[in-house]
């Protein structure tokens, strides 16, 4: 595979680097409130596609924005023109009140380009760990960790590390399972069934 001159120059790291950074930046856009287990949430992008024109113009630069970041690491053209297509076509609904909203929630074209690079680092680099873009705000912070402490840089430790939300999620459901256990079994008392 040919590469391209900018993206020749960068290590591993700088890479890492800059695709935590759109990945932090498609997590903004499209998955701040993420539901649990799931890639599916919501973010400013469908926030700002419910102030009519100027919020879908809006959301459209900050696209773009991503789709900026993914030729700073060398990702070619051709690979982001369905980036760039689905970010027009999400401008455009976006102008229809409620299914421009709905568009946003449902089609995120700034994690679709993170996906993109995501694949074309693998192909290129051969790096095929995503903590740094499932959990970049985590990773980044790890990143820091790591280079003062060997505590952090144990593989368990840097794995339960990253994986905070993910624990939490499960504590969260193993709870929400046992009120609900301990409701149903009240409920089935009180109505005496």
């Amino acid at each position: 595979m040919s590469k391209s001159p900018l993206h020749s120059k960068m290590s591993r790291q700088e890479v890492i680097r800059l695709e935590r950074d759109l990945a932090k930046f498609a997590n903004m856009m499209d998955s701040v409130v993420r539901i649990p287990f799931t890639k599916q949430g919501v973010g400013a992008d469908a926030a700002l596609s419910t102030v009519p024109i100027a919020g879908d113009l809006a959301g459209f630069a900050l696209t773009c924005y991503a789709i900026y970041k993914a030729r700073q690491l060398g990702v070619p053209q051709q690979k982001l023109n369905p980036v760039i297509q689905l970010a027009l076509m999400d401008a455009v609904v976006g102008f229809i009140p409620v299914a421009g909203t709905i568009f946003d929630v449902f089609i995120r074209p700034s994690k679709k380009a993170l996906a993109v690079v995501h694949q074309h680092i693998q192909d290129e680099y051969d790096i095929q760990s995503d903590y740094h873009i499932v959990h970049p705000f985590l990773h980044e912070e790890l990143e820091k960790k790591q280079q003062n402490s060997r505590f952090w840089r144990n593989p368990v430790v840097a794995w339960l590390w990253v994986h905070i939300p993910d624990l939490l999620g499960v504590v969260f459901l193993v709870i929400f399972a046992i009120a609900l256990y301990f409701g149903v079994i009240w409920m089935l008392d009180f109505f005496q069934i």
